[in-house]
């Protein structure tokens, strides 16, 4: 028996694979890992498909030094566009737009390290607004907010807070120095204990190692995290990742089909920078990915619901909201 069909057969058993597995197979076949990781994704998660969409609803100079974002004050981009939180009808309108499209999920992002108590009042009403008017859940990214705080969102009407680990605790401090990542750690576990379910994963390609993603993953894993945005750097210029190359369509395949391993039942979600890749992704929904972000990014363009629905048809998922 091979080494991957050896870890297939141990996941879909119930049982986790370690680090060191993990390492071994990231260095397996490509077509056989690929293969393997989707024959998961069917057995443990049938075929569901999570999609959802992101506004960017508090744009522009932000405080933290994230060394690829084009809002941030520390470094001069094209993205100059700035403005406060959007009104209660801006954000439910969009809801409404969505749900219209078939989208399941509708999440609002801020910028800057966290929202204030003022801000966290005000988007609790047009949550509130979104849930009377639509069915559609609702997703936040807040920043590090504290217990109390997610306890009013989810009062509020919304279902998961989203707060991306970026990379391991180990390459953190490489791409980030304005907050730590146990600033991070300590916010998804507030969002947690205020019954919110966690969304969180990285940005590949920031020069970090293999075992960084590896590791990035498995603190996920450990924090219950069920919803693995995958996001694939975009060098933006005038950040200081700009001359980065941007991530081969086969690592990506491998990352994906190696997350799926390490997290059985999670919706792994292409992210921002799916784009990049020649073929938009399909590659990796048949690597073991089973959800996207869609429509535009914060400050990239995206793929349109649209033609993200027929992907998802074509390829034989059915669109449905997983883990709550």
């Amino acid at each position: 028996m091979s080494f991957i069909s050896e870890m297939k057969d141990k996941v879909c058993r119930g049982e986790w694979i370690d680090r060191k597995e993990a390492l071994q197979l990231a260095k397996e076949p490509l077509a056989g890992l690929q293969e393997a990781a989707d024959e998961i994704r069917k057995r443990v998660c049938g075929d569901g498909f999570d999609i959802c969409t992101i506004v960017n609803g508090k744009c522009g100079r932000c405080s933290e030094d994230c060394k690829y974002c084009a809002q941030s004050a520390h470094y001069h981009t094209a993205c100059e566009e700035s403005y406060p939180l959007l009104s209660e009808e801006e954000l439910a309108a969009g809801a409404r737009h969505n749900e219209k499209q078939g989208v399941l999920r509708y999440s609002i992002v801020t910028s800057g390290k966290r929202l204030s108590e003022n801000e966290v009042d005000q988007v609790c009403e047009s949550i509130r607004r979104i849930k009377e008017e639509t069915s559609i859940e609702v997703c936040v990214s807040f920043g590090l907010l504290d217990e109390p705080q997610f306890r009013k969102i989810k009062e509020a009407g919304a279902s998961r807070v989203h707060c991306n680990l970026e990379s391991s605790a180990r390459y953190f401090p490489s791409v980030c120095t304005t907050h730590t990542y146990q600033e991070k750690i300590e916010t998804l576990k507030a969002a947690k204990r205020a019954g919110l379910s966690i969304c969180s994963g990285g940005i590949l390609g920031l020069g970090e190692t293999m075992e960084d993603r590896i590791d990035m993953v498995l603190t996920a894993r450990e924090l219950g995290v069920k919803s693995i945005p995958v996001n694939l750097l975009n060098p933006i210029p005038g950040t200081p990742y700009e001359k980065l190359a941007p991530l081969t369509d086969e690592e990506a395949c491998r990352c994906v089909a190696l997350f799926r391993f390490l997290i059985p039942d999670a919706s792994i979600r292409l992210a921002g920078g799916r784009g990049l890749l020649g073929d938009k992704g399909e590659a990796c929904f048949l690597s073991g990915a089973n959800a996207a972000i869609s429509g535009d990014m914060l400050t990239t363009a995206g793929i349109t619901v649209e033609t993200d629905m027929e992907l998802i048809h074509r390829l034989g998922f059915e669109v449905k909201r997983c883990h709550g």
